[in-house]
């Protein structure tokens, strides 16, 4: 899915949580307060980038016709594999099965990749794991050391996240430097997907 604004970012994470404590779609006049504005032109267009990207359903001027498409499958989708490598061709968006974990309050923006070499095993990511992942709107506001999934040139892959000025250094977790080397590239040719907020372990 197209990534999101931060502003339509703070909306549809809003509206996430109200309709799950709620179970029905709010006002434009709630999501006025909630967003603090005092027109509702700003909501409404936030509203229909939301239903462009494929975020919500939604009846223009009628507030309480807003569903979550993503609502419907339960679950993390899992999206493809990732490297903890070297590189690999990078995921598409196809989601062939889910990860039930219905029982915790994970965000529905959260997706799973399927982990696929050693590079990252002193971060306790082993070959075969499942890291669960939350997408990054914005890197400038990624910490260093964060472990990430990055695309670069088109390729992808699990690292620790460094950056310092335009120079993104992407580590392994993995001692042996001759088999897992460091990724250096400039911070405006590579393409942060998501990073790490859980691994799953399936034996």
């Amino acid at each position: 899915m197209e990534s999101l604004t931060a502003a339509q970012q703070e909306l549809y994470d809003w509206l996430v949580q109200y309709i799950q404590q709620n179970h029905h779609s709010p006002s434009i006049r709630q999501m006025m307060k909630a967003m603090g504005l005092k027109s509702p032109a700003p909501v409404q267009s936030r509203l229909e980038h939301l239903k462009n990207k494929g975020y919500i359903e939604w009846t223009e001027g009628r507030a309480r016709t807003i569903r979550l498409t993503q609502a419907g499958s339960p679950g993390v989708p899992i999206r493809g594999a990732i490297a903890a490598g070297g590189l690999v061709e990078a995921f598409q968006d196809a989601e062939v099965e889910h990860l039930d974990f219905s029982s915790l309050a994970l965000d529905p923006r959260y997706f799973a990749l399927r982990v696929h070499g050693l590079s990252m095993i002193d971060a306790l990511i082993d070959d075969g794991d499942v890291v669960i992942m939350q997408p990054v709107t914005d890197p400038k506001n990624l910490k260093n050391g964060t472990i990430v999934a990055a695309r670069v040139e088109g390729q992808t892959t699990l690292k620790y996240y460094h950056r310092k000025g335009s120079k993104v250094t992407l580590q392994p977790g993995n001692p042996d430097k001759e088999k897992y080397p460091l990724i250096e590239v400039p911070a405006s040719q590579i393409d942060i997907q998501g990073m790490l907020v859980g691994v799953w372990r399936w034996r």
